[in-house]
């Protein structure tokens, strides 16, 4: 059977649009997906344009034992103390709760120079209550003397893009509500026109009694309608069961669904990844979350629930 030229043609236009679609631009590697007790899986992902090896930590939980892992999974070569200090160019902190900061402080003594990225009222916390002289050794360029300024605080101002030092990539920072009035962040990571979007820990708008969510999803709904925002990370930490008032500021499968109907009411999520973070260990809690998600996906989303140490691109 012959094929005419206006159909070959179109048959081309539309592979490679599709391929242009699909191509993917980010490298993540999950060094802890997990909030909550499990001090080897807390949150913390690695960043880096894809055929790159300069990658940015999205928060910090968990470091050394999740490049371990990553080394195990083939997602890392060479040594761990090596990948920590060279292939690691910063940290973006989300906000400064033990489980989103534990890795960077346990391995200042033998990390390389490098930023640490954060809003005002996250690296105010870091410099009176972790890096300080009586609680572990001041690290940083600020605070409590003598400061050893090996880290440098990089002040993020909400809205505004910060280029990340040392990699391709820029950052525009969101304040995000995690127990009203404390502040979480979500990060808007770029490369060229291509985007991810990750959130700390967040409460939703309607239990927060905020709009913080809503106004992101109006920020970011563009991109989503360009398809230049490849994937959103958002936590999901409790199953339906969990209270209302037990929540602390965080989301489950019931409200996770409510704010993705917010954002795609204002753009179509069929090509946007949501990537699952943060659930909380106990008992059968990680598996009833997803199984709840994955009832409730009449949006039909596509979900991702990250592993440590295996290699997402996106």
């Amino acid at each position: 059977m012959k094929i005419s030229f206006p159909v070959l043609f179109l048959l081309a236009c539309c592979v490679t649009g599709w391929s242009q679609q699909v191509t993917p631009v980010f490298d993540v590697v999950p060094l802890g997906v997990k909030g909550g007790s499990d001090e080897s899986n807390l949150s913390s992902y690695a960043v880096a344009v894809k055929g790159t090896a300069d990658y940015i930590c999205l928060d910090a939980g968990t470091i050394n034992y999740g490049v371990q892992v990553a080394i195990k999974n083939g997602a890392f070569k060479g040594l761990p103390e090596d990948i920590i200090k060279t292939n690691i160019k910063g940290y973006l902190i989300s906000h400064a709760h033990l489980d989103h900061v534990a890795g960077l402080v346990i391995n200042s003594p033998d990390d390389s120079p490098k930023n640490i990225y954060g809003l005002s009222s996250c690296l105010e916390i870091l410099k009176e209550k972790y890096f300080t002289w009586k609680n572990w050794a001041n690290f940083t360029n600020e605070g409590e003397k003598p400061q050893l300024n090996k880290y440098h605080y990089v002040t993020l101002e909400a809205g505004n893009e910060t280029p990340l030092e040392n990699t391709t990539m820029g950052v525009t920072a969101y304040s995000l509500s995690h127990v009203n009035p404390y502040e979480s962040t979500a990060f808007l990571i770029g490369h060229n026109d291509s985007y991810l979007l990750y959130l700390g820990d967040t409460g939703a708008d309607e239990i927060e009694k905020s709009d913080r969510l809503k106004e992101l999803w109006k920020t970011v709904s563009p991109l989503v309608q360009t398809n230049k925002l490849r994937a959103i990370f958002i936590e999901v930490s409790f199953s339906n069961e969990q209270k209302e008032n037990k929540l602390f500021g965080h989301l489950t499968p019931n409200l996770l669904m409510k704010e993705m109907k917010v954002l795609n009411n204002l753009s179509d999520l069929k090509n946007v990844s949501i990537v699952i973070t943060h659930r909380k260990p106990s008992s059968d809690r990680e598996e009833k979350i997803k199984k709840q998600l994955e009832e409730l996906n009449s949006l039909k989303l596509k979900l991702v629930f990250p592993v440590q140490g295996k290699r997402i691109l996106f």
